[in-house]
């Protein structure tokens, strides 16, 4: 890039501030037309930094492998922190196994099935085939987070996706650094070896920072509010850097450490949420967009057939029989089997490991990472805009959950107690039930109703409606069967916990 090794002045500064606002602004404004047209909002930011690189309006011209890959790494840590957050350990428990099985066995079975169509279909030497197998076997955890919380999907499904997209990074990243260092590759033995150990390393710091984490949190009255959403990204980044400088697996260690974190009942947690969702996308928007300044237009029309064809192999062999292979223990419908092999979305991820065999000096690597961005560009927009056309196809799509709530806890360390505050959702069958059937624990109450800008005490008989907010005092010790009991309500009306609908808001 331009300027490379002077130091930045301060009018410099300006000028890079005012461009990466507009950027992000222009950024922001697509989401929305990502949103309406299904079009999927990765390939806007992509096509912002084609737009502003060296082939674009902007004539920027960028070619740092290397910077591409840190950042990309940091901004992915971000993501998988933020999908960790919003991961519910009640859905992807169940669905662990089969996770497990996908982002272990699928893998293997990913990189050979496409390296194989690689090197026979296309003509590529094998290291180069190996590399490409392996980079585009991770399925992206950006994109599955993004499009799947967009369609309603049976819970199993959503669980499975969604924990293979923040497991299968580990695996697959010792696998492409193996394949892009000079010199032989390692044993296969060598490689089961080195992705066991570093997988049980991630695992094991990231629950341990997350819990311990969670248990400091929960314990410790911040004075600001502001401060909480800060130090749960912060602990969740210590996961990851603790695991990474461990010799293991960091990327694990982030995401468990998230989702440890996401199901601890935090104070002031729909705060935390809404902080982490903005750090998710701006990892998101400056990460295409670098990829995208990352790449030059005009050399990748020679390797535009080659990428279609890998990505043929992908997506309707490789991909199909890892989920057929991996998922034969747990008798799944094959409805869901076909969505999961719909569902492997790739994205920035695939795009960031291919650039570490052009950091390593592998021979090609330019044409690796050509046919890699084609490849996620094209089937990205194949994929993301069709999967709910699918779903409802295969009668996945519908779903009349009522919608959960967004409780915000404060702690109220003098008085031992907390105050808990949400509003009645749309889809909430907690309308219509008046206060006193709420029916919650002694040493909880709801003190406070806010209606159309209007606050009043409300009376046992008052009838709660669709987005009214209320104000709960709980104390201490019933804290969380207070919170569970509104969730109950909130899901199944209040005859829950008489009807089968448990007091717990399963």
């Amino acid at each position: 890039m331009e300027g490379k090794g002077r130091p930045l002045t301060v009018h410099q500064l300006n000028e890079l501030l005012l461009v990466c606002s507009l950027v992000l602004l222009v950024a922001v404004a697509a989401v929305r037309v990502s949103s309406r047209s299904g079009l999927p909002s990765l390939l806007i930011y992509l096509g912002i930094g084609i737009a502003i690189g060296q082939d674009g309006i902007g004539n920027v011209v960028f070619d740092n492998a290397e910077l591409t890959q840190v950042i990309g790494y940091a901004a992915l840590v971000v993501i998988l922190a933020e999908g960790g957050l919003g991961t519910k350990w009640k859905e992807i428990k169940p669905a662990l196994p089969a996770a497990i099985a996908l982002s272990l066995v699928g893998v293997a079975i990913s990189v050979g099935v496409t390296a194989a169509g690689a090197h026979y279909l296309v003509g590529l030497e094998w290291r180069q085939a190996l590399l490409i197998g392996a980079v585009v076997s991770s399925t992206d955890a950006a994109a599955v987070f993004s499009v799947l919380r967009k369609v309603p999907l049976p819970s199993r499904v959503t669980g499975v996706l969604e924990a293979e997209s923040g497991f299968n990074d580990a695996p697959v990243v010792i696998l492409v650094v193996s394949f892009a260092t000079v010199g032989p590759v390692d044993d296969w033995y060598v490689l089961i070896g080195k992705i066991a150990l570093e997988l049980a390393i991630g695992i094991a710091i990231g629950l341990t920072v997350g819990f311990v984490g969670a248990y400091g949190l929960r314990h410790v009255a911040l004075p600001a509010s502001g401060l909480y959403p800060i130090a749960v990204m912060a602990i969740a980044i210590t996961a990851y850097a603790a695991g990474a400088m461990a010799h293991g697996s960091g990327f694990l260690a982030v995401y468990l450490a998230a989702m440890v974190l996401g199901n601890a009942k935090l104070p002031h947690w729909p705060a935390t949420r809404g902080f982490a969702d903005g750090l998710g996308w701006i990892a998101q928007i400056g990460m295409f967009v670098l990829l995208g300044l990352l790449v030059t237009p005009h050399e990748l029309a020679g390797d535009f057939w080659p990428a279609v064809i890998i990505g043929l192999v992908l997506t309707m062999v490789a991909r199909p029989l890892e989920v057929f292979v991996s998922l034969l223990p747990f008798r799944i419908p094959w409805q869901e089997q076909a969505l999961m092999s719909w569902a492997g979305l790739r994205g920035a991820v695939p795009i960031i490991l291919a650039t570490i065999p052009m950091v390593t000096g592998i021979e090609g690597s330019d044409r690796v990472f050509n046919i890699v961005f084609v490849l996620v560009v094209v089937y990205t927009l194949v994929q993301g805009p069709t999967l709910p056309w699918l779903a409802r196809k295969l009668e996945l799509g519908a779903t009349d959950e009522a919608a959960d709530l967004g409780i915000e806890s404060a702690p109220l360390e003098k008085l031992r107690g907390h105050l808990l505050s949400f509003a009645i959702p749309p889809a909430s069958r907690m309308h219509g039930v008046e206060v006193g059937e709420l029916r919650l624990p002694a040493g909880a109450s709801v003190t406070l109703v806010v209606r159309d800008a209007k606050s009043f005490v409300p009376a046992p008989s008052t009838v709660l409606r669709r987005g009214d907010e209320l104000l709960v005092v709980a104390t201490d010790q019933v804290r969380d069967a207070a919170e569970a009991r509104l969730r109950a309500v909130a899901r199944g009306g209040k005859l829950a916990g008489w009807l089968g609908a448990g007091s717990n808001g399963a």
